[in-house]
């Protein structure tokens, strides 16, 4: 393209270029350097047409570069400028290409930047190699912004393919840049986000990220604390230490800057202009101080729309928000609120595992955390380390009387005197239900410094409580257990002092025990009994004994009662005193009396189905299997299943059982009374019974303690009471049995005084179900 080469030749229109340049040598070099890319063609088309033709042609051509927004230029060998387009004299802050002739990048930029420049341009010429798309990081001359350009370079040759220079161009990709670096920058957030960084470094990441996009910006983000009334640092990596201290902790308002009011009214708030704002009064000198003239605040919000915190951004120069700006802040708070909401879960879900719902207090998998640190502690320093198992004592009884929300707001009231008694550095834990742990570090090594906690724990649990109009006097027992003297490790330490607290409760309750080993040899025990149990209900290893219930005026058995007892392959077999109240603390009472039901009934068919006469089965019923919700169908499904009348069940409940929710047992005994289910109270003068209640209980037989009936030969007050229930019973129009009669004089006393019933070894012992068939038979 010779017309292409003609435009390096020295023109007219060269010269007035030329004359700008800072010197004569300097014009010298330009016109060596054009006069060697050409070969003076001009003179070849002769005269002033072929002059004329070749300026057309050249200014033709500049117009066309300096139209292009690109960065186009031409280098001679000493690396200085010989053309360059409109568009690279802008960059540098010149009105005319012209300006920029002669000059190498030393001229036009610091000493670091020129000497990368010229390294790379030094080995294309060496090579003769291009560069291609290579990215370069410059300043804007007019506007102090950096620019990012895609850079190409290449060799340029004459006619002889010498090398007399280098040719280059540039694209601005600025935007495309700072798109790709907030693209990779927002999945490097949500990276960080998705593997549980912490908080802080996200946040600080998404601030720098801004930054990174924004000249002269710096960005904030605060966070909104648990109470809802202040914010508090989140991040500001670029803001002044001083100022993020001094805003730590602003409460919101409707003129507290820009973020406090912000988060105020749950919208954006700009403020342009911060010293001649109203809602920085309070603030303007802080501001003003660290150089800052603007603020931008914007409140994250859930996705439920509460308010999480506020992002901001601050600007040294009195300006609003621009489009870049506005678009920026409607990611960022976009990926902050899922940051901070992603926290606050985790924080939930870790406080949810490690502490109690109700009560707020740590729980068991804390405890033993915090238990092994204490105890490391005390191996190292020597102080005493000591678990204090606590249970409430009779707490059941306010469920009971008042239901479970009742019991729950005792149980919270209750953790909260227990917490109020210890120290900070202790801990207290509740394990479930009314079980707490006390753990007491740093102690002196002596008894005495525990029970001087215990005694002042004690005196605040029995404060009164008062809960929907009822005053409870709730009292606790207490065991204790100390490292390393009690147990080496968390779990030994917590069985020792459990078993602690169950040697207090047998003392009486309301006290504190200290662990000792005959404790730890009787829990083991207890432990072995407990799933000594459990195994022998899945072996079958339990059984029914049958004692007769007799009419004392006929002299007729009208029914018998159930009694179970259970063939130990070990032990032998053992009577319900040894394993019933185990079985009734753990739960196991549940299925053992499932079983007990379901072969009662079962039995007493099958003495049907033989041809005896048709009588009653009595079956103890306890409070655990009483207070189950599905109760009532279990008693149903016993009945049917074994093919049972249901006039032929009478179940025992004691009195005590009873006047725990009387609304609810006459509830679920009439359920069952509806379809012919006959009930008695066991144990009748044992417990205390309201007589308001006792008429309206769907019962048809009282049954007189054996404590009163052993010692009517010579206990006057035992007669005296077994005559005033006979004469009750009879009122409410019950019957009374007495059991546990065995001497002809319990007898005789009890048929003069009109007793309709009784039972005991005068008539029977318990005895296998063949036994009474036989003597059924008799009858």
């Amino acid at each position: 393209m010779p017309w292409l080469r003609r435009l390096f030749i020295r023109a007219p229109s060269i010269q007035d270029d030329a004359s700008h340049c800072d010197s004569e040598s300097d014009q010298s070099q330009i016109e060596r350097s054009t006069a060697t890319i050409g070969d003076m063609a001009a003179q070849d088309h002769g005269g002033i047409r072929a002059s004329t033709k070749l300026t057309a042609e050249r200014n033709l051509l500049r117009a066309m570069i300096d139209q292009v927004p690109d960065y186009l230029f031409v280098k001679d060998l000493d690396h200085r400028f010989v053309i360059v387009n409109q568009a690279v004299a802008r960059i540098h802050g010149c009105s005319h290409p012209s300006e920029l002739i002669g000059k190498t990048d030393f001229d036009l930029h610091p000493n670091a930047v020129a000497s990368e420049f010229l390294a790379v341009e030094q080995a294309i010429i060496k090579s003769g190699s291009p560069s291609i798309d290579m990215e370069e990081e410059v300043a804007d001359a007019v506007t102090g912004l950096k620019k990012w350009l895609s850079t190409s370079k290449l060799v340029l040759h004459n006619d002889k393919m010498e090398i007399i220079g280098l040719v280059g161009i540039s694209r601005d990709v600025t935007v495309r840049k700072n798109a790709n670096r907030l693209r990779d920058g927002q999945t490097l957030v949500l990276e960080m986000i998705a593997m549980n960084s912490p908080l802080e470094d996200v946040l600080d990441r998404i601030v720098r990220l801004i930054e990174e996009q924004l000249e002269g910006v710096l960005g904030s983000i605060l966070l909104l604390d648990s109470g809802g009334c202040h914010l508090k640092h989140g991040a500001a990596p670029s803001l002044p230490a001083d100022y993020s201290r001094a805003i730590d902790g602003i409460a919101i308002g409707p003129h507290v800057g820009s973020c406090g009011t912000a988060a105020y009214r749950r919208e954006s708030v700009v403020v342009t202009d911060i010293a001649n704002d109203p809602l920085w009064v309070d603030y303007r000198e802080l501001a003003e101080l660290h150089g800052l003239r603007s603020c931008w605040s914007t409140p994250i919000l859930s996705h439920q729309g509460d308010v999480l915190g506020t992002f901001a951004m601050y600007s040294g120069k009195v300006r609003k928000p621009g489009s870049l700006e506005r678009r920026l802040t409607k990611k960022i708070v976009r990926i902050a609120a899922i940051a901070i909401e992603r926290k606050q879960a985790e924080d939930q879900i870790s406080f949810m595992a490690h502490h109690d719902a109700l009560t707020g207090l740590p729980n068991r998998i804390l405890l033993k955390d915090r238990l092994t640190q204490a105890m490391l502690r005390t191996e190292r320093h020597n102080p005493w380390v000591s678990v204090v198992f606590v249970d409430l004592d009779n707490f059941k009884t306010v469920n009971d009387r008042l239901g479970h929300t009742a019991g729950d707001e005792l149980l919270k009231i209750v953790a909260s005197r227990m917490v109020n008694c210890v120290r900070p550095i202790d801990a207290v834990v509740r394990l479930g239900g009314d079980e707490f742990v006390l753990l007491l570090v740093d102690l002196a090594a002596s008894p005495d410094a525990i029970s001087i906690i215990l005694h002042k724990l004690m005196a605040a649990v029995t404060e009164p409580i008062a809960i929907e109009g009822h005053e409870f006097n709730i009292t606790c027992s207490m065991g204790v257990a100390t490292f390393p003297q009690d147990g080496s490790d968390a779990e030994t330490l917590l069985k020792n002092a459990d078993a602690a607290m169950y040697q207090a409760k047998n003392g009486g309750r309301d006290s504190f025990q200290f662990f000792t080993p005959e404790m730890n040899t009787k829990a083991h025990e207890r432990f072995a009994m407990q799933d000594a149990i459990r195994k022998g209900i899945a072996r079958s290893e339990f059984y029914l004994d049958y004692q007769p219930q007799v009419d004392l005026r006929s002299g007729r058995i009208f029914a018998v009662e159930a009694l179970v007892r259970w063939r130990h392959p070990v032990l032998g077999v053992l009577s319900p005193a040894q394993f019933i109240s185990l079985a009734e603390e753990t739960g196991l009472i549940v299925p053992l009396g499932d079983w007990v039901l379901n072969e009662a009934c079962r039995q007493n068919k099958a003495w049907q189905d033989a041809g005896l006469a048709h009588l009653s089965v009595s079956v103890n019923v306890s409070a655990r299997q009483f207070q189950e919700k599905d109760w009532p169908g279990r008693v149903i499904r016993a009945l049917e299943e074994n093919g049972l009348e249901a006039e032929y069940l009478e179940l025992e409940l004691t009195e005590s059982l009873l006047m725990r929710n009387v609304d609810q047992a006459i509830a679920t005994m009439k359920e069952l009374q509806v379809l012919g289910v006959h009930f008695a109270i066991d144990d009748f003068g044992t417990g205390y019974s309201s007589l308001s209640a006792l008429k309206s209980l769907p019962v048809s037989r009282l049954k007189i303690d054996q404590s009163f009936v052993r010692n009517l030969a010579h206990d006057e007050d035992d007669r005296s009471i077994i005559s005033a229930v006979i004469s009750l019973g009879q009122r409410l129009n019950m019957l009374v049995i007495a059991e546990g009669v065995e001497t002809e004089d319990q007898l005789a006393f009890l048929r003069a005084n009109g007793c309709d019933e009784a039972q005991g070894y005068h008539f029977s012992r318990p005895i296998e179900p063949k036994a009474m068939a036989d003597l059924l038979k008799l009858r």
